[in-house]
């Protein structure tokens, strides 16, 4: 965000609910997205409503705002947080796993510094395996 009224206009795009707490950015036209969705929505409580799920396909003008491309928000975990900071790829993951007590131990090891640069490798060969095998490779 290069100004604070961008920011401001940025954050406007959210519904009212998604301004404060984590929005996910997802990809609903991936199965294997949805999955991860599901899951993690099981892990979560049920009274916490500080992460909010949001489908990529149909936020445009949210993507545009916060400077996320469209092939980008396929290809990687995007998170907005507090309705201000865009985390991506395994930076987002590790904050989601921080956000369940029964996973926190999982978001500090996938951040171990001998860790986190293989699994980004291997997560960035699958996505892009996906994108390849469905045909959005490369395609806003």
């Amino acid at each position: 965000m290069s100004s604070e009224n961008e920011l401001k206009e940025a954050n406007e795009l959210l519904p009212p609910q998604m301004q404060s707490g984590v929005v996910v950015l997802y990809d609903a036209i991936c199965p294997t997205c949805v999955e991860d969705r599901r899951r993690y929505q099981s892990f979560q409580q049920l009274t916490d409503e500080s992460v909010h799920w949001l489908d990529v396909n149909s936020a445009a003008a949210l993507l545009e705002s916060f400077n996320i491309k469209q092939q980008d928000a396929i290809s990687e975990l995007h998170l907005i947080v507090d309705g201000k900071t865009v985390v991506k790829e395994l930076d987002a993951y590790i904050l989601l796993f921080k956000q369940l007590p029964k996973f926190r131990w999982v978001g500090g090891l996938i951040g171990l510094p001998i860790v986190k640069p293989f699994l980004s490798r291997y997560y960035h060969y699958r996505v892009q395996k996906r994108l390849k095998r469905t045909g959005r490779l490369g395609h806003e």
